[in-house]
């Protein structure tokens, strides 16, 4: 590798800890537990809906193999695009606590630890949680709506039920609040001690 690459922005995703519970000492235990405890959590979640990719990939093999004979199938596409929205919704509040959403580090990775807390802490604090929380009701009546209605996907001629899928929505806006206020005491901490905490 080159000595001249510059890594900053992966070291700024990757200073979180793989594993919860890594964190300093000098953190109050109360605070400490909250992290853990949350981290843990969307730990679970992510390891549990990764394995979303195998029937991704099953549905999309066996679309490839059936239209070779030219035997494309009604629902193959629908049910691809139903199980990676699902993954993508629910794995967003574990993507969040890894740190590999996408942000704009150019500027922030210059930034004192210090400051890099206190403008992440203002952005969660101003747009994340207030427009996570509109979002997330937005999306319950969304989801409330499909199923009341029985409201059925029209792309296709499958035309499957879409009330699970877009369920997956106030669910995955939901681990992401979960997961914010996780974020929201690391920033605080960064505040105070002038570091990240792991």
């Amino acid at each position: 590798m080159p000595e001249s690459l510059d890594t900053a922005d992966e070291l700024i995703a990757e200073r979180r800890s793989l594993r919860p519970g890594n964190l300093p000492p000098d953190m109050p235990n109360w605070m400490a537990r909250t992290i853990t405890s949350i981290d843990t959590f969307s730990l679970w979640v992510g390891r549990i809906v990764c394995w979303l990719v195998i029937p991704l990939f099953i549905v999309m093999a066996y679309e490839i193999v059936v239209r070779k004979f030219g035997m494309p199938t009604y629902w193959a596409y629908d049910m691809s695009r139903m199980i990676y929205g699902t993954m993508f919704m629910l794995g967003a509040g574990y993507a969040l606590s890894v740190g590999v959403h996408i942000r704009a580090d150019f500027i922030y990775r210059g930034w004192s630890e210090r400051t890099q807390g206190l403008i992440d802490l203002f952005l969660y604090l101003v747009f994340y949680f207030p427009g996570l929380i509109y979002f997330f009701l937005e999306a319950y009546e969304f989801a409330e709506k499909a199923w009341w209605r029985g409201e059925k996907m029209m792309d296709t001629a499958w035309a499957p039920h879409v009330g699970p899928i877009k369920s997956a929505l106030p669910l995955g806006i939901a681990l992401l609040l979960i997961q914010g206020v996780s974020e929201v005491l690391k920033c605080y901490y960064a505040v105070t001690r002038g570091r990240w905490p792991q």
